[in-house]
């Protein structure tokens, strides 16, 4: 996927922060959740669905792997934006599933 491509998938998941920490917080519904919301911006990014599920899928384990439960309190705290640095880690991390 080329970088242009891989900008507007990546701003997507910055927007939807919340979803993507509670994937490791959370149940798998939460995890299922996010993942559909992740295609479904991708798909509407032009990605291909096949691209946007294994792309969303591997955000997904990104977040659980990479992630304290300390950070995971802040990205889901929905009365306090996250730091900038923060999601900046979260962008930079997601970057391996550039498949």
């Amino acid at each position: 996927m080329g970088l242009k491509r891989l900008l507007p998938l990546s701003a997507c998941l910055a927007l939807m922060l919340p979803f993507a920490a509670q994937a490791a917080a959370l149940s798998a519904d939460a995890k299922a959740e996010y993942t559909a919301q992740c295609q479904a911006a991708a798909v509407q990014q032009g990605v291909d669905a096949a691209k946007a599920q294994a792309h969303c899928s591997c955000g997904a384990k990104v977040i659980e792997d990479k992630f304290t439960q300390a950070e995971i309190d802040q990205l889901t705290n929905k009365q306090v934006e996250p730091p900038m640095a923060l999601r900046q880690n979260l962008l930079k991390e997601v970057l391996v599933c550039k498949n």
